[in-house]
């Protein structure tokens, strides 16, 4: 079948590509049809997107990538390491700090990766003439399976990309273009008998090698989930505030992972374990000023510090207690339920009796009541 470019070219878009940061690009045909489309429509029937409803309202468009756009031929799939430069499980022992995901402690990648993606696109629609579109992490597009039929990785037990050269710390960006481009050989499997990223998830999220439910996922609770978190739930969670590496720290293929290199995307110093204290007392101002430039602004506020109250209340730090009793008079009735759950682990059982009979007969909200009685 005839290509859209040649030898020569493909030498000059791998330069390209690593010369903006990137690893070496991936390239796969999305003509045919693919498992992944039935492994999507199982997840879902399963129910296991838990509130992300935006996963079932465009999944018609997500099954296969010409479903999106339907002049699509090639995908070019651009890995970006974001590399820590220590053990995120380290972080978990440090109680009175928050945990913040390694993806998230620098600046938001999306318009980082996005921006080199258009130069790099911007050069293909040079060299073939055809039509392109470029995706990074907002699109009904599934660029795991894709970033491993175009051979960067493979999609380990976690349902994470796995690769030989960066572990499990890549961003993903894609391509999209009508060209007909060569493509490469897809990852195969490497985990073999491995099962550490199953075994360490703190709440029991994989239902099995491969399958993650992720209404019950750290990740998916502090970061999607608008509501109450489920008191099974809390205590699992610990300090983890934003997300969660365990099953990505603890895959032995990180052994060949390298720091990151980009400035943008190293770990900002306030965002580097960050006191509970200090976050908690947040507003929706300060909020939005530390969080610029952040992706867990995104998340708001009152998501944010419902968060940091577990935390709080994971800390065994009584010097935290004066936090969680102002948030009992917060606005936000998410932060006022978990100041209360807070404080119910934090004070012993005399002293939190007291304070449930000066604030529980002035509670309005159903679900914090809840948490006072339970």
């Amino acid at each position: 079948m005839p290509v859209d470019l040649n030898q020569k070219s493909l030498v000059e878009l791998n330069k390209l590509a690593i010369d903006l940061g990137f690893a070496k690009p991936g390239i796969t045909a999305v003509t045919k049809p693919w498992p992944q489309s039935a492994y999507l429509h199982e997840f879902l029937d399963l129910g296991h997107h838990g509130q992300m409803q935006w996963l079932a309202d465009e999944a018609h468009r997500r099954q296969h990538p010409t479903d999106m756009w339907s002049e699509a031929r090639s995908a070019i799939v651009l890995g970006f390491n974001y590399g820590p430069d220590h053990d995120p499980m380290q972080n978990i022992t440090h109680k009175s700090h928050g945990n913040i995901s390694v993806y998230a402690r620098g600046h938001d990648y999306h318009d980082l990766v996005k921006k080199r993606l258009k130069k790099l696109a911007s050069w293909l629609h040079q060299e073939t003439k055809k039509p392109l579109k470029v995706f990074v992490d907002t699109a009904p597009l599934m660029e795991k399976p894709l970033a491993a039929k175009a051979g960067l990785g493979w999609q380990g037990k976690h349902t994470n990309l796995v690769s030989r050269e960066f572990g499990s710390w890549l961003f993903l960006g894609v391509i999209l273009t009508a060209a007909e481009l060569p493509a490469n050989t897809p990852s195969n499997d490497h985990c073999g008998s491995c099962q550490d990223c199953l075994d360490i998830c703190p709440t029991n999220a994989f239902t099995s090698a491969y399958q993650l439910d992720a209404r019950a996922c750290i990740s998916y609770l502090t970061i999607e989930h608008k509501g109450h978190i489920e008191v099974k739930y809390r205590q699992a969670i610990g300090n983890r505030i934003y997300g969660c590496d365990d099953c990505l720290a603890i895959c032995p293929w990180n052994k060949y992972a390298k720091t990151a290199s980009e400035s943008k995307l190293q770990a900002r110093p306030e965002l580097t374990m960050p006191m509970l204290a200090d976050l908690a007392a947040l507003d929706d101002q300060a909020f939005r000023e530390v969080f610029t430039a952040s992706p867990i602004k995104r998340t708001g506020r009152d998501r944010f510090v419902r968060n940091v109250m577990i935390a709080i209340g994971n800390s065994a730090d009584v010097g935290l207690i004066p936090c969680a009793t102002i948030a009992l008079t917060d606005n936000s009735e998410l932060i006022r339920a978990m100041a209360v759950w807070a404080l119910s682990r934090l004070l012993p059982a005399p002293e939190f009796i007291k304070l449930r009979q000066q604030y529980l007969p002035n509670e309005t909200n159903e679900q914090v009541k809840i948490e006072w009685l339970r």
